[in-house]
């Protein structure tokens, strides 16, 4: 016969203890713990284990960064060369030379190739360039004012050779109020070019067939291009008489 089962309500084995009245035991034989209370005491058994007491880790200090290292001073550099005009030799420029000596200055910068010539030979090296040099085509006219030069223009003729491929520049320097030979019986389209440098310049080109202004109004006064002319200056009279209005400038 199998061992009796006790039920719940049979006495407990000698030697163990009695429960309380108001504890009730488990089925096993455990007493139960109330719902919501915390028992003061739990003990390890091998079905459940006793929970070790956790302890929230001491920070560790981070350790101290490193110093930077100190940046390698820069070495000072000396500033680049500024590009200077050098002399231009050809065969072209030792025969002006040979012809004309000091009248005729050679130089090159940057590249490019041009004279500086004296303002009485203009016509002359121009002619010359036109019909024994092969410099055939005339690609600009322009000028540049410098004020505080007593010579205070350069007037630029910008030529180009299509039989050799080559383009050079070809300066006067003027005063003001000096006027140069006009280049249209050399080159057709320095008429429109030598009208442009008298609108923007007020320079003159003696013999031109018809200089008056090719930008603005005839009766416009002043020069723009040149360097004591206001950025923001106008010809208030024209533009009241023309326009009927006051410059907005």
């Amino acid at each position: 016969m199998p061992d009796e089962i006790k039920s719940p309500s049979s006495p407990p084995p000698e030697g163990e203890p009695k429960p309380s009245a108001d504890q009730p035991v488990s089925p096993g034989g455990v007493k139960a713990t109330p719902a919501g209370s915390v028992p003061s005491e739990t003990k390890a058994t091998p079905e459940t284990p006793a929970l070790a007491a956790t302890t929230p880790p001491k920070p560790v200090p981070a350790a101290p960064a490193a110093p930077a290292a100190a940046k390698p001073a820069v070495p000072a550099t000396a500033k680049a060369a500024v590009p200077v005009p050098t002399p231009w030799d050809s065969p072209m420029v030792a025969k002006f030379k040979r012809e004309y000596g000091s009248g005729v200055e050679a130089l090159t910068h940057l590249g490019q190739n041009y004279m500086v010539v004296d303002r009485s030979l203009i016509p002359e090296i121009l002619q010359i360039l036109r019909n024994d040099e092969q410099f055939d085509y005339c690609v600009d006219i322009t000028a540049v004012h410098y004020p505080k030069r007593e010579k205070q223009f350069d007037v630029i003729w910008v030529l180009y050779s299509f039989a050799r491929n080559e383009r050079i520049r070809v300066t006067a320097r003027i005063a003001d109020g000096d006027s140069l030979p006009s280049s249209v019986p050399i080159w057709v389209t320095a008429n429109w070019l030598e009208r442009e440098v008298f609108d923007m310049f007020g320079i003159k080109f003696d013999g031109h067939p018809d200089l008056k202004r090719i930008l603005l109004p005839d009766g416009w006064k002043g020069h723009p291009l040149r360097k004591d002319y206001g950025i923001l200056q106008q010809d208030n009279e024209w533009v009241q008489i023309n326009l009927g209005i006051e410059s907005g400038q």
